[in-house]
C-alpha cells in the first residue's frame, strides 16, 4: 500500500507533507507535534474542519474507516461509552464476539461488564476486538500503551503482532517509543516537523540512523538496552 503526497494544511500553514509505503508493517515515529496524529486522522477522514487535505493512496482495497481500517486509540477509556455494555458496543451476533474475545485472550464473562469495571489492558484489548470486527486490511494504532503501565504495554504488543502474524493486516503503528516500534514493525518511517526524514527498514536505521534527529529518537528509547541485535 502506498500513501503518496499526503498534504495538511492549516490557515495556509503546512503541517504534514509526506508520503510512505506499508508493505506489511511500518511504524511512524517522531516527537509529540511532528504530525504523526494527523497522519493517523487524514487516512480515517477523520481531520479538523478547518484544516484542509489532499491524500492519494494506491492498494487493492478502498480505504473506509471501520470498514477496512480498523483503528485502536491512545486511551481506551475514552473510545467507549461508560454507561454502555461491552456486548452492546461492539456489532457482531453474540456468538462471534464470543470467538472475537477467546481470540484476544478475554473471558466472554466480561461482556456484561460496563467499561469502569475492566482494567485498562483489558479496555485495550476490547478497542482491539472492536477494531478488528470488520475484518479490516489496515490496522491503525496510535500509541496505543500510553495510558498503560509497562506489563501490560508489553502484553497488548505481543497481542497485536500475533494476531497480524494470523489474520495478516497491514499495520502503522504510530509511536514514539522505538523499543515497541521494534517488535512489531518491519520498517520505518521518521517523521519531524510533518517531513520525513528518514525511511527503511528497521534493522538498517537502528543499526545506522542517517539523521542526528532519528539517533537521537533511538537513544532516548535504548538507553540501556542493546538495540543493535
Amino acid at each position: 500500500m502506498q500513501v503518496s503526497k499526503l498534504h495538511i494544511t492549516l490557515k495556509e500553514k503546512t503541517l504534514v507533507d509526506i508520503s510512505f509505503d506499508i508493505n506489511t508493517s511500518l511504524a511512524l515515529v517522531g516527537q509529540s507535534g511532528s504530525g504523526k496524529s494527523l497522519t493517523i486522522k487524514a487516512l480515517l477522514n477523520m481531520l479538523p474542519s478547518q484544516m484542509q487535505s489532499t491524500l492519494h493512496t494506491k492498494s487493492n482495497f478502498e480505504l473506509i474507516a471501520g470498514k477496512t481500517i480498523g483503528f485502536v486509540p491512545q486511551n481506551p477509556f475514552t473510545a467507549l461509552s461508560p454507561l454502555t455494555k461491552i456486548k452492546d458496543q461492539i456489532f457482531l451476533p453474540q456468538k462471534q464476539i464470543k470467538e472475537l474475545f477467546k481470540e484476544i485472550n478475554l473471558d466472554p464473562t466480561l461482556l456484561d461488564r460496563y467499561p469502569p469495571e475492566l482494567s485498562g489492558g483489558q479496555l485495550q484489548r476490547v478497542v482491539i476486538a472492536i477494531a478488528l470486527s470488520s475484518h479490516p486490511k489496515l490496522l491503525l494504532l496510535d500509541e496505543p500503551t500510553t495510558a498503560l503501565d509497562a506489563e501490560t504495554s508489553k502484553n497488548i504488543i505481543n497481542l497485536v503482532q500475533n494476531l497480524q502474524k494470523k489474520l495478516a493486516y497491514k499495520l502503522l503503528f504510530v509511536t514514539h517509543d522505538i523499543a515497541y516500534a521494534k517488535i512489531l514493525c518491519d520498517e520505518i518511517c521518521v517523521i519531524k516537523n510533518g517531513k520525513v526524514i528518514e525511511f527503511g527498514k528497521m534493522a538498517n536505521v537502528l543499526q545506522d540512523p542517517q539523521e542526528l534527529y532519528t539517533k537521537t529518537l533511538i537513544e532516548a528509547n535504548f538507553a540501556n538496552r542493546n538495540y543493535r541485535q
